[in-house]
């Protein structure tokens, strides 16, 4: 299963940790995503989706609906 967010496409980035001694290793930043089930009323219906922190803030301000929407515009859902 992919870690990549629904609503806002956000994936896991890969960066470097760094010692004291300033020794570069790899590593990999991953977003804060959870499961969540939500009700669309404009459909009558739940949908589960997997989102990241940030993607729950605009549905909370935007409301679901509008962020399935835009999703889709953007191409992160079919």
């Amino acid at each position: 299963m992919s870690r990549v967010c629904d609503l806002t496409g956000k994936k896991v980035i890969t960066g470097n940790n760094v010692s004291h001694s300033k020794r570069r290793t790899r590593r990999k930043f991953y977003p804060n995503l959870q499961t969540k089930k939500f009700y669309i009323p404009e459909e009558d219906k739940w949908i589960t989706l997997k989102v990241s922190g940030s993607a729950l803030r605009n549905i909370n301000k935007l409301g679901i609906y509008a962020c399935i929407k835009k999703a889709k515009a953007k191409g992160y859902m079919s």
